[in-house]
């Protein structure tokens, strides 16, 4: 099988953000986010659980004495937080954070046995159990992890002391696993090592890496089936897999070989994960095979299966996908990290194939979920993303367990925070890629950027409104004239754009309308300026008529943003606000809101609640309407103002119906 004729990745080398609202999210991550977690990691942080995560690396590597504490995952957070400090260490240098990182780093190699082995929960919980509980105990999400954290680092800073533990590391899985009859057939609970050994594949060019990443994917969900051969081999121990991990192959999408998956099962972060190594290994090997499986699942995922703000995973029991057009508001889990996977698989895809529906899908869960999944201030975080709070309810029904109505601190399983940091760290690098003679912008961030295009040197220097209005400015920097094109991302969200170079309307024609984008193939000049208006209408959005959950109800998008009403500006109660149907609404942006935000005002009606006195239901009783205005905030900002009501899907009047 030959590769496929994949995009080129924008190195972070090459790009700074000059942006008005992702630039003060990128100095957060560095000088917020990771000190905060550093600090979290180290459990220096009052009123929380601890950690304890960098405390059992120093265990492990003979440092300090104690036992492991935290979930079996907990050596993840430290990887994914290194991998966040790499980013971070490729946008600039930044000594002191790399002396700590570099610190980290060799408590990790003292930790690391002697063939390469390294995980710190069978270390000193279960030092004769590798290996035999690969159904629960994430030795390869683990490992993943850290090969990814090795290979961000080493690429940022150019030092080879972790990328060594990575390569050993690797090893020694690839002694342990593989099609030989001596070795184990298996592969992990939670998907992770995939995409890891893709990328460690692309750093050091060792092909065993890349066949590992796909015999791993291969065996998944194959006969005689290989957690029931591990639930038998483990049953009498004191530590064995539980019915569920064994009996529930969907949980862990190993229900079915990977190629014959047509519809997302089980926890959601674990199939975005799969995903994203599948979307890697098929486009490495040309596997047509798993390229079809890649887009069966995300169709059915976006079709079918995701929240209107890119979140996904709508049942807390097993954090997973249910059933199609299942998608609770008040009850969905949601996870932050389930999102970053969206995004992780989408940006695969997108640089396989490039569809419009990728980056809008990308964009959709970026401005919405993600960076809904952490406060203003860096330090508090969301896991579970709802799309409606009623805090007294969440407070004592059960079935709202799940939901907070406020950020946290930290948490026992404190996956997302630092997942938001190495996606928000990273982010210069979903904006551009390269094909061939061509540039695709797929986000319109402010930034400024080297590409080479066709044989020449490109310099981007992108001016970007968004997310408030869709005005965007290139200019092209060039030594010389040089002909390439340049690909501009037409959202779905946006109308007819309006495209100028130099001042010049450009006609655009069919032709140069291509899976969503507009294709613009000219010599280009040095000191072209092309402006792109791309036209942002309120949307009234509705949700497909067999989403049990939207019948009759509106939820406002402007750009990029989904909108939601709050407590803090429209009273309690907010099941009572219907909307008018085609009323007028107004876009304000306001400076002095939660840093500056843009709120809608809509005509609306107030349900009320006179006549009723102490009668929970009546017969023949007329519905009181007094009218009001709904005030609506972008869904990312919810929960900045203290406790209180949140709901995206409000009810409309039926001025809009049409009847038949």
């Amino acid at each position: 099988m030959r590769n496929l004729s994949v995009h080129t990745a924008v190195s972070l080398k090459n790009i700074i953000i000059q942006d008005d609202f992702w630039s003060p999210y990128i100095s957060l991550v560095r000088d917020v986010v990771v000190p905060y977690q550093w600090e979290a990691l180290n459990d220096r942080i009052e009123g929380t659980e601890p950690s304890h995560a960098i405390k059992n690396f120093k265990i492990a590597a003979g440092l300090a004495k104690g036992e492991f504490y935290g979930m079996v995952f907990q050596d993840s957070d430290v990887a994914k937080w290194l991998e966040a400090v790499g980013y971070l260490l490729e946008l600039q240098p930044d000594p002191e954070l790399e002396n700590v990182a570099d610190s980290v780093i060799e408590i990790i190699a003292k930790a690391q046995h002697a063939d390469g082995y390294l995980n710190t929960y069978f270390t000193l919980k279960e030092p004769n159990g590798r290996w035999t509980n690969l159904a629960e105990c994430h030795e390869l999400y683990c490992a993943g992890h850290m090969i990814e954290a090795a290979v961000a680092y080493h690429k940022a800073t150019g030092k080879d002391r972790l990328l060594n533990v990575a390569c050993r590391l690797a090893d020694c899985i690839d002694e342990a696993f593989g099609p030989e009859e001596s070795k184990i057939k298996g592969y992990d609970g939670h998907q992770e090592i995939e995409l890891a050994l893709v990328k460690l594949y692309h750093a050091t060019g060792v092909n065993r890496y890349l066949q590992l990443a796909r015999f791993f994917l291969d065996q998944r969900g194959q006969l005689p089936h290989f957690y029931d051969q591990e639930y038998e081999r483990r049953k009498g121990e004191t530590h064995f897999p539980s019915l569920r991990m064994a009996k529930d192959r969907s949980y862990s999408q190993a229900h079915l070989p990977v190629r014959l998956q047509q519809t997302a099962e089980g926890h959601a972060v674990r199939v975005v994960y799969m995903l994203a190594g599948m979307a890697d290994v098929a486009a490495e090997t040309g596997d047509e095979g798993l390229l079809q499986a890649c887009r069966a699942l995300w169709k059915n995922i976006v079709t079918k299966r995701m929240y209107i703000t890119g979140a996904i995973g709508s049942m807390a029991h097993g954090e997973a996908f249910t059933l199609d057009y299942d998608l609770p508001s008040d009850t969905a889990y949601a996870e932050t990290c389930a999102s970053i996977g969206l995004i992780f698989f989408a940006r695969r895809m997108l640089q396989i194939e490039p569809r419009g529906e990728y980056a809008d899908i990308l964009e959709r869960a970026l401005y919405n979920t993600v960076i809904g999944g952490m406060s203003h201030d860096g330090k508090h975080f969301f896991y579970v993303n709802p799309l409606e709070v009623w805090p007294e309810a969440n407070r004592i029904n059960k079935n709202f367990e799940h939901v907070k109505v406020e950020r946290q601190q930290w948490f026992g399983c404190a996956c997302c925070p630092p997942n938001i940091a190495r996606l928000l760290a990273s982010l210069g690098s979903y904006i551009y890629s390269v094909k061939e003679n061509t540039a695709y912008a797929h986000l319109y961030i402010g930034s400024q950027i080297q590409l080479e295009v066709a044989g020449q040197k490109v310099h981007l220097v992108q001016q970007s409104e968004l997310p408030w209005e869709g005005i965007v400015r290139f200019e092209i920097g060039l030594q010389q004239a040089a002909r390439f094109t340049l690909a501009l991302r037409i959202p779905d969200w946006s109308g007819t754009p309006e495209i100028r170079i130099n001042g010049d309307k450009q006609v655009i024609t069919p032709d140069q309308r291509q899976e969503g984008y507009v294709h613009i193939e000219r010599e280009w000049l040095p000191g072209d300026v092309l402006h792109l208006v791309l036209p942002m209408p309120v949307h009234s959005m509705k949700g497909n008529p067999l989403i049990r959950e939207t019948i009759g109800k509106v939820a406002l998008q402007r750009g990029p943003m989904v909108y939601c009403l709050e407590e803090a500006d429209n009273g309690p109660n907010l099941h009572q606000l219907v909307v008018q149907s085609n009323a007028d609404k107004q876009v304000v942006f306001e400076s002095n809101l939660l840093g500056g935000l843009q709120s809608i005002t809509v005509p609306a009606y107030r349900i009320r609640k006179d006549g009723w006195a102490d009668k929970l239901y009546q017969a023949n009783i007329d519905m009181e309407l007094e009218e009001t205005t709904a005030r609506f905030i972008p869904y990312f900002a919810w929960a900045n103002r203290g406790s209180g009501e949140m709901r995206v899907w409000v009810a409309e009047t039926m001025a809009s119906t049409k009847f038949i």
